[in-house]
């Protein structure tokens, strides 16, 4: 085997390509796509965006201090690239996409109604990086397109709702599934049949 050898750069791919409300009244309500999203805490239910300081909804989202990350589709594809293209200072995104605002439960930031899942987060820090900063933020609360839900367990079913991401600049969805969390190590299961293991 023969590796190449690259300078440092951003190699950890795929990521979930994400729209990004903000806003705390409707005049300012803006969308913005990051890829340079994750989880990073469990208890309390922690994540993370990274924006440029010279974006639109950079000053929005450090003067309200929230706001809600909204999962994309196939379905949202056009209007996850598009709102990443397009500045806020321009144009209404929300308006030029067909993209519905909706009250959020606890962040006065809205939600995108056509978004499988949206995460409502209050900012707890931001951390100067360097070409980004990252905004830290508490979970406060999750919604959740009962569509998408399983009727036996009402776990979300996120296969069926074909989440978007992103890789080296291109869009992508998630490939088939392999297994659950573990199935590395999970004894395969048995049958009896005429008395006998199989």
């Amino acid at each position: 085997m023969t590796k190449v050898k690259w300078k440092p750069g951003t190699m950890i791919y795929p990521l979930p390509a994400i729209m990004v409300s903000c806003g705390a009244i409707e005049d300012e309500f803006n969308i913005i796509t990051i890829a340079w999203t994750g989880t990073i805490c469990s208890n309390p239910p922690m994540c993370y965006i990274s924006v440029r300081p010279n974006r639109h909804s950079y000053d929005i989202i450090k003067r309200n201090m929230e706001f809600v990350i909204n999962l994309t589709t196939k379905e949202l594809a056009f209007a996850t690239d598009w709102c990443g293209v397009k500045s806020g200072k321009d144009v209404n995104k929300f308006k030029e996409m067909n993209l519905t605002p909706e009250k959020a439960q606890i962040v006065k930031a809205p939600l995108i109604a056509e978004s499988p899942v949206n995460i409502e987060c209050i900012v707890k820090e931001i951390k100067q990086l360097g070409s980004h900063d990252m905004f830290i933020a508490e979970v406060v609360a999750i919604n959740a397109d009962d569509k998408y839900l399983d009727n036996e367990t009402g776990a979300f079913d996120f296969a069926k709702a074909k989440p978007l991401c992103y890789s080296h600049g291109k869009y992508f969805n998630l490939g088939e599934f392999l297994g659950g969390f573990g199935f590395s190590v999970m004894k395969p299961k048995t049958k009896k049949k005429k008395g006998l293991d199989v």
